[in-house]
């Protein structure tokens, strides 16, 4: 029987693709969200590049200069944490390592390092609490009344770099659970008043923190570090340590927490980056 010879690149038929029911149900509403978040975050950078013309038939009335693609871009990093607070859950850890696997971990003040000689009258506020109070603890007070948790995990810069290191400290769902926050509040504004720039000079440190996130088991105000008690390089005498959170995030020297019920302004959100930076 004579068979037509068929050529490399010759019409083949499609091959057939069989799903089977109980994969589709897997689909959940994470792959959505994820998808849609992409979607648009693809949409706002390339929106970015292209000739206004091209926006317009776009259906995108904007100037393109550069405040017009700051405004799309800002639009995309709010739909991104938006999607990634959507996503949280305090049921979703972070991997943890064993001390044979740490490495080291830079001083990454923003600015310049303290002078250690805050550290001796330092305390901790806390301001926005149920009880209409103002509480005023030291380091004492902190380590004598709250159990001790270790965790070794890893802390990532938005920088691009990250570190694994063995943290110790009281948990901040503890710090909540003792010094409960006035009903309904969802943020907290965790401050750094030693903070300094570049030059030396005082530059106050805050950003916010959705309780969700404080509350998650592996969220730390951390007072030691790789077995030994933190050093003025790694926010001596207390710094928060949020694993599920981006560095910007992991406030060092802190020496003030305030509840609130609106999300408080962010050090580095005011300078562009994303308000949520979950990982």
């Amino acid at each position: 029987m004579n068979n037509k010879a068929r050529g490399f690149f010759g019409e083949r038929p499609l091959p057939k693709f069989e799903v089977y029911p109980q994969l589709l149900r897997r689909r959940t509403r994470r792959d959505v969200l994820l998808f849609g978040a992409g979607a648009v975050a693809t949409l706002a950078g390339a929106g970015s590049l292209l000739p206004q013309d091209t926006l317009s038939r776009l259906g995108i009335h904007r100037n393109m200069n550069s405040p017009g693609k700051e405004w799309l871009l800002n639009r995309a990093i709010r739909v991104d944490d938006d999607v990634a607070e959507a996503l949280y859950s305090p049921d979703r850890a972070v991997p943890t390592y064993n001390k044979s696997q740490i490495t080291p971990l830079k001083n990454n003040y923003n600015g310049a390092t303290p002078d250690p000689g805050y550290i001796s009258g330092w305390k901790l506020t806390l301001d926005g609490l149920a009880s209409g109070l103002s509480v005023s603890l030291d380091i004492r007070n902190l380590l004598t009344r709250f159990s001790i948790r270790e965790q070794i995990t890893r802390l990532v810069c938005v920088e691009g770099w990250s570190a694994i290191a063995w943290w110790a400290g009281l948990r901040f769902d503890d710090l909540i659970r003792a010094y409960p926050p006035i009903s309904q509040t969802k943020w907290a504004r965790v401050e750094s008043s030693v903070n300094l720039d570049a030059s030396g000079n005082p530059d106050p440190y805050f950003m916010s923190i959705d309780l969700a996130t404080a509350r998650h088991p592996q969220a730390l105000l951390a007072a030691h570090f790789n077995g030994e008690s933190l050093t003025v390089d790694h926010g001596a005498p207390l710094r928060l340590l949020v694993p599920v959170k981006l560095g910007l995030k992991n406030v060092k020297a802190i020496t003030k927490i305030t509840y609130s019920l609106e999300e408080p302004k962010d050090y580095w959100a005011e300078r562009g980056y994303s308000h949520y930076v979950g990982i």
